[in-house]
């Protein structure tokens, strides 16, 4: 198992490329199934989620090569329609096989997902509507085994206790690929993420719309042709590296990434004191000011997103005055602040509200991650604590960014991989 060590005090400067988005590269790879000829996706990010989601789509038929972050994948012939969990249990969004076996085999048994310990991600949504297509499904032994003789486009609602569902949404579009007629999907997510696998769905024919709003229309039926696409920027990994530069003083610039997807991180970040320039695919961050204080309310697109909250509670422990977040979507996501805390960090939990009193500065010392995004949150806080910070159990990390420490080393970060 590895560890990062990290010696804290250096201002981060020079440029950082930012990596494919890993959120829509694996339902596009589910996704991929649809196809039984070749499919080229470019901008893949190497990350160990994407690897796992190639394992999954090799054990149900697929072709593929991966290298250089350009995929090549084959889905001439579906040898299995059921997705195990051993493999399952690694990732949660290995259930965007379900839509995507549903739509072009009619049938798909997959397990209950895996993934970060962040608090309960049930897949009601997902079941409601692909009970709705005309699907027969029953839990069974930790397994959705659902069944669909004739899927028939429908009108469905996702709107759930919490809002929308990114997965549901991609779940329930995939499938609907297969359907006859007009699926309408209502309080459907309006993430990046969510277009881009729309723009890869509109490749193979289907006809698509309203992608990246609330109400999005699909008609069944596809060509399965040879397909080559490429996926858009990170807007995780850019936000961080936002953060990064904001937290250590620093004078970063990110290239690669859409600033049209990080409009309300953008916002905090300037409402923090950090100066910002917006190009077409480049921001460049500047921080020589005091951090001051603020306050984030996590909400789905175009809301603050919940898989940056970590990262700003790491800025927000050094800001001059108190910041409160307040997440609304996964119960158990302020897992890091326990670990801040032990960097001297001032963090009140409050149900669902983290208070955050500013403090002068942190101190390295040994630390546990709890998930991928607690893994940037205790990183950027290492970036900038006085002394060492050592951080276990990095492999979280790894599922979502791509060669971090590389990245933050080009940027002149003291950081190093070891073994434990």
């Amino acid at each position: 198992m590895d560890r990062f060590v990290i010696e804290g005090g250096k201002k981060l400067n020079g440029v950082v490329e930012i990596s494919g988005a890993k959120n829509s590269a694996l339902p596009i790879i589910a996704a991929s199934l649809l196809a039984d000829k070749k499919v080229i996706i470019e901008n893949v990010p190497d990350v160990v989620d994407v690897h796992t989601m190639i394992e999954l789509i090799e054990y149900i038929g697929s072709t593929v090569q991966f290298r250089k972050n350009v995929l090549e994948i084959h889905t001439s012939k579906i040898k299995r329609v059921v997705a195990p969990y051993n493999i399952v249990r690694k990732m949660r969004a290995s259930y965007y096989v379900l839509g995507a076996l549903i739509a072009r085999e009619k049938r798909a048994k997959v397990s209950l997902p895996g993934g970060c310990a962040i608090g309960p991600r049930p897949v009601d949504l997902h079941i409601k509507g692909l009970k709705a297509l005309g699907c027969d499904i029953e839990i069974d032994r930790g397994y959705i085994d659902a069944i669909c003789k004739n899927l028939q486009g429908s009108e469905i609602n996702l709107q759930g206790a919490k809002g929308t569902s990114v997965g549901a949404t991609i779940n329930i579009m995939l499938a609907a690929t297969g359907a006859q007629g007009t699926t309408r999907i209502n309080f459907a997510a309006c993430e990046p993420e969510v277009v881009d696998v729309a723009n890869f769905l509109k490749q193979l024919g289907v006809n698509i719309k309203g992608a990246g709003t609330s109400q999005i229309t699909l008609r069944g039926n596809w060509c399965p042709t040879e397909i080559h696409y490429r996926i858009i920027p990170d807007r995780i990994e850019t936000g961080t590296f936002v953060v990064a530069s904001a937290i250590t003083g620093g004078n970063v610039t990110i290239k690669n990434c859409h600033p049209e997807h990080l409009v309300a991180i953008i916002d905090k970040i300037k409402e923090v004191g950090a100066d910002i320039h917006l190009k077409e695919n480049e921001i460049v961050v500047k921080h020589k000011k005091p951090i001051l204080p603020t306050d984030i309310f996590v909400a789905p697109y175009p809301g603050f997103p919940t898989d940056m909250q970590a990262q700003f509670m790491a800025l927000l422990a050094l800001a001059s005055g108190t910041s409160t977040i307040k997440e609304t979507i996964f119960e158990n996501r302020f897992m890091q602040a326990v670990e801040l805390t032990r960097m001297g960090a001032n963090i009140t939990l409050e149900g669902d509200t983290a208070v955050i009193k500013g403090v002068k500065n942190l101190t390295g010392t040994f630390v546990m991650a709890s998930d991928l995004r607690a893994s940037a949150c205790l990183v950027l806080a290492g970036l900038t604590a006085k002394g060492k910070t050592c951080i276990r159990r990095i492999y979280h990390l790894d599922r979502g960014y791509e060669r971090l420490e590389r990245k933050l080393k080009l940027l002149g970060a003291r950081i190093r991989r070891e073994k434990e």
